[in-house]
């Protein structure tokens, strides 16, 4: 019998892994992804200051996967026969008879000039670009903002900028050049980050503003230019851009042969199974789930998803009715380089906790227990 298949090899995919093995599946797996590596993306936000290495973030994944037993095969994804159950890569065509999506969304880069701007979550080479390039500044302006896919509202992910933001803040006046800098934070809306609740935003807004950051708010976005953010509102001059673009499916998706929701995410049921397709499963940023406009694309997020898709795996397998759910939650410590404002949201209540020391030293312990167990 073919293996069980996962595509990728980020937090929802070597989630699915554990929980796999846990529930004591002991068949063979295969994990298909580009490269064998886990690169922790969320704590990018510490590289300008210096406190992460590309080594800190980059956890290969060789020890982890013969403790848990997965043939690995470096391939990229180039398509799908879901009938067939065929899954095409540029290193061939392998067959499934279980399938897990874990290969993650990606950034819609098609307004112009967006090659001017740095993007949060790309890479560690770029954020290292963007942090030699801000120590090379004697002043300017330094911009920051985000928009989302215009077809799928939901599909944004505001908080590493706000992030940045709070933290490029604090490390210039930890350097004592933060009188040489303007920030700005741009953004369509005029309530920024809306998924994590109204407190939070006015809680963001009031931050920036005892921080001295200006805002843009409300204007759609033009493109960009070297030095220049453009916008319906007007210009924004610029030395430094950071933005982050709208979230769409995975490159393969339209060639996949599956259902896709209306900004280019596989459509998947409450179940995190693809919507008319038996043991075909989605988790994470590649998906679109039933579920309040609110629910995040985060790490957090995606592994709840991958554990449920993984329970229903299984029943199905096992000729059971499908039964499990992720939980609907919002987890996240906006980080400031010494501080933290944790904001949790579920479908029952918004909680917000003011920033303090001990938040930023929760989210680095949570980055040290959650790597560990990759290591």
């Amino acid at each position: 019998m073919p293996p069980i298949v996962i595509l990728g090899s980020s937090f929802a995919a070597l989630t699915a892994v554990k929980k796999l093995r846990k529930s004591g599946y002991t068949d063979p797996l295969l994990l298909i992804a580009s490269r064998p590596v886990l690169f922790y993306y969320p704590s990018l936000i510490w590289v300008p200051a210096g406190k992460r290495t590309e080594q800190n973030l980059t956890i290969p994944l060789e020890n982890f996967f013969n403790r848990y037993k997965v043939t690995y095969q470096q391939a990229t994804v180039t398509g799908l026969d879901p009938l067939a159950r065929l899954v095409k890569t540029d290193n061939g065509e392998v067959t499934f008879d279980s399938l897990l999506i874990a290969s993650g969304g990606r950034f819609i880069k098609k307004l112009p000039g967006i090659e001017h701007t740095y993007l949060p979550c790309s890479s560690y080479s770029d954020i290292q670009t963007y942090t030699d390039r801000l120590n090379d500044l004697s002043g300017g302006t330094l911009a920051f903002g985000f928009t989302t896919n215009p077809n799928e509202p939901a599909a944004v992910r505001g908080g590493p900028v706000f992030e940045f933001l709070f933290g490029i803040d604090t490390l210039l006046r930890q350097q004592g050049r933060r009188n040489r800098f303007r920030l700005v934070f741009f953004n369509p809306s005029t309530s920024p980050g809306q998924r994590l609740g109204e407190q939070a935003v006015t809680a963001l807004l009031a931050q920036m503003a005892r921080c001295g950051v200006e805002t843009h708010l409300g204007h759609k976005m033009k493109g960009f230019a070297a030095g220049k953010v453009l916008t319906e509102g007007g210009e924004i001059e610029s030395d430094l851009t950071m933005f982050m673009p709208g979230m769409t499916g995975p490159a393969w998706a339209d060639v996949s042969g599956l259902p896709l929701s209306p900004g280019g995410f596989i459509q998947a049921n409450e179940y995190c199974q693809v919507d008319g397709f038996n043991q075909i499963y989605v988790a994470g940023d590649a998906g679109t789930f039933p579920g309040p406009d609110w629910l995040p694309k985060q790490a957090h997020i995606a592994d709840l998803q991958a554990s449920a898709a993984v329970k229903n795996l299984l029943c199905e397998r096992q000729k059971k009715p499908l039964k499990h759910r992720f939980k609907h939650e919002l987890v996240c410590i906006v980080d400031s380089l010494n501080k933290g404002m944790l904001v949790y949201r579920d479908d029952k209540r918004v909680r917000l906790l003011p920033p303090s020391h001990m938040l930023h030293w929760a989210k680095v312990a949570f980055e040290y227990w959650y790597i560990r167990s990759y290591r």
